[in-house]
């Protein structure tokens, strides 16, 4: 059974450039939490982060958040545990690993200091003192602990429900290349809705949709949305190429 608590699980910076992402390392977990019968994984989202000379990063600034509906009896002491072994373990050399963990009222709480670190330049000082504030964990794990301000940013930027791309589930991307049904698409866990770039949802139940080779879901209205774009044929759509999808959600 699960408890009625959503929690939220933000890292960051667990990488170096010839080591595996942030996003795989966060995929790797969320399964891992599943696998050990913790908390049932409900999205990893991707969220993109000031991008400043003075800003300490690998390649693109980007932070990961998993949210998850815990197992009832699992204490976030449990967790954290789990998530701190896990991280200490896979964490490349030289990297700062932040990870943080926030209730769904810790992460709402975070928002704007989410929204800041988007277009500012935070110091851990800051990111500590809010933590603090809200009795949020948070924890440096390796390097100089840089990692902690996008830890945290993540959970806040997910809880907003406007921003960032998801990661995982996984289903959508075994269609690659292919073209599928809206229902078939819908039916994927992690596709809330399909809509084209200005909003307007697809409905058609004639839609057929081809996926190409970078189908993602972004996060709007606190969902998942695949976004689409008329293709030649009547009933037919295509998803947003790569750069497209990027300049929505960085």
């Amino acid at each position: 059974m699960y408890n009625k608590e959503l929690v939220y699980i933000g890292i960051d910076d667990t990488d170096n450039l010839t080591s595996r992402g942030t996003g795989s390392r966060a995929r790797e977990l969320i399964e891992l939490l599943e696998e050990n019968k913790l908390a049932k994984g409900l999205a990893v989202t991707r969220h993109q982060l000031l991008i400043d000379d003075r800003v300490p990063y690998t390649s693109h600034n980007s932070s990961a958040c998993l949210a998850i509906n815990v197992y009832q009896g699992i204490s976030h002491d449990q967790l954290m545990n789990c998530c701190r072994t896990y991280l200490l373990d896979i964490a490349a050399e030289g990297s700062d690993v932040g990870l943080c963990l926030a209730t769904e009222e810790q992460a709402k709480a975070v928002i704007e200091f989410g929204e800041k670190a988007k277009v500012e330049l935070v110091m851990q000082d800051e990111a500590r003192e809010v933590a603090d504030k809200f009795n949020i964990r948070l924890e440096g794990l390796t390097g100089d602990h840089q990692g902690i301000i996008g830890s945290m940013s993540a959970v806040g930027l997910h809880v907003h429900g406007n921003d960032g791309r998801y990661l995982w589930p996984r289903d959508i991307r075994v269609y690659y290349d292919q073209t599928i049904s809206l229902q078939a698409v819908k039916s994927q866990r992690g596709i809330d809705k399909v809509t084209l770039i200005d909003g307007i949802e697809v409905n058609d139940e004639q839609a057929e949709i081809y996926l190409g080779g970078w189908p993602r879901a972004v996060r709007i209205n606190h969902q998942a949305v695949l976004l689409v774009e008329k293709n030649n044929e009547q009933h037919q759509y295509k998803v947003l190429e790569k750069n497209s999808i990027k300049s929505i959600r960085p």
